[in-house]
């Protein structure tokens, strides 16, 4: 077992990559390698360390307090997803992708299958 699980990592990234591989066509770049002035990368440099939290949601359920007390080992409480759906990937509370698990070297992980545009996001806070 390797202590190295950024290697491991990067295997099963590059391995999905090899089964996944589809012809795409890129848009070229510009020769400018930031598409921001010095003062807008700055500013973005003032916000680029600004910890946040990032959770992944399996379901929920709503109960009542009445249940809620009687749960103990071995309870199961059921989700309102059924096996297979994706997982929501939240940021601060705020949906920003789906995915689905993933487990490499017996630890889990998400790979991202659909990230919300910024536009979608913008119209749910409305």
């Amino acid at each position: 077992m390797s202590t190295d699980t950024g290697d491991d990592w990067a295997a099963a990234m590059a391995e999905q990559a090899i089964e996944e591989a589809q012809a795409v066509e890129l848009d070229e770049f510009s020769s400018d390698p930031s598409p921001f002035s010095e003062s807008e990368a700055s500013k973005l440099d003032a916000i680029m360390d600004i910890p946040v939290t990032i959770s992944m949601e399996v379901g929920r359920s709503f109960i009542n307090i009445r249940n809620l007390l009687q749960l103990n080992q071995g309870s199961v409480v059921e989700l309102d997803r059924v096996a297979g759906e994706p997982l929501d990937v939240m940021v601060n509370g705020t949906l920003i992708a789906h995915g689905e698990v993933v487990v490499v070297n017996d630890k889990f992980g998400i790979r991202l299958t659909d990230v919300i545009s910024q536009t979608e996001r913008i119209k749910k806070l409305k």
